[in-house]
């Protein structure tokens, strides 16, 4: 099946099954104070991933989206229902390790990749569709989204804590570097890393294994494919969003703060 949209860039060709979504909702969520896996947390009396999901299949880039679940699987498997294809991260070891797990099912059954969380339930139709065009016309290996914020003030005070976007006098991205690592000139930056990407698969699936867990949680880290590919002279795609669509939660008192932009 072939489809032909419309956008901003043109018409724009899209086979069935090019672009595949990978949505990580394996997370505990134990700040949330409940038993519930996080991305169950209720947003306006519906589960958080609900809101995404909504978003997902608005968007038309993929009907059945791969959900790489964990933390206790089997509500989150049954409150989505049968719509969607699970893959179980037994070990919480980072987004770069639950990403990979979906490695031996996608290869060779998707041109590229995008990859959401459950957990971060406004990012738009709009937004995922600018992401995957965006990606297909620069043919890039990577494009990734960032928002740039006047302040860290309010609610945009959890977006202090993500990484910085860094660009050359050229304005292309040459490294994101996290908050603990940043300089006070890099911490003066305003564009930051919500963590959205859209991977050609083949560059992901075999840069994935040279992502290393030289950290002190020990865990494999999804974003470390940006420095990869900056060492590389990999040419970084991105787009800007709008900062609420990055918004998460961890805790409940950052859900309260989501409740403020439920539509």
């Amino acid at each position: 099946m072939i489809l032909y949209k419309y956008s901003p860039f043109g018409l724009i060709f899209m086979k069935k099954d090019r672009i595949k979504i990978i949505i990580l909702a394996g997370g505990k969520g134990n700040r949330m104070q409940s038993e519930l896996p996080k991305v169950l947390s209720p947003l306006n009396r519906k589960p958080m991933i609900k809101h995404l999901l909504g978003n997902v299949h608005e968007s038309g880039i993929d009907n059945h989206p791969i959900i790489i679940v964990g933390f206790k699987k089997e509500l989150v498997m049954k409150e989505l229902g049968d719509k969607y294809h699970y893959i179980v991260q037994e070990e919480q070891l980072g987004t770069g390790h639950a990403v990979n797990l979906a490695k031996e099912y996608l290869k060779n059954k998707a041109e590229h990749i995008i990859v959401l969380y459950g957990d971060q339930p406004f990012t738009s139709a709009k937004t995922i569709k600018k992401i995957a065009e965006k990606h297909l016309k620069s043919k890039k290996m990577i494009t990734m989204a960032t928002i740039e914020v006047p302040n860290f003030k309010d609610w945009r005070i959890c977006f202090s804590n993500f990484s910085r976007v860094v660009r050359n006098k050229n304005k292309r991205i040459v490294k994101t570097i996290e908050k603990k690592d940043a300089t006070e000139k890099e911490l003066k930056i305003k564009e930051v890393n919500p963590c959205y990407f859209c991977f050609d698969a083949k560059w992901l699936w075999s840069n994935l294994e040279n992502v290393k867990n030289n950290n002190v949680q020990k865990e494999y880290y999804l974003p470390d494919l940006i420095k990869i590919a900056t060492e590389h002279k990999i040419h970084i795609e991105s787009i800007k969003i709008d900062a609420h669509e990055a918004l998460g939660a961890n805790t409940k008192e950052e859900l309260q703060v989501l409740e403020k932009f439920v539509k």
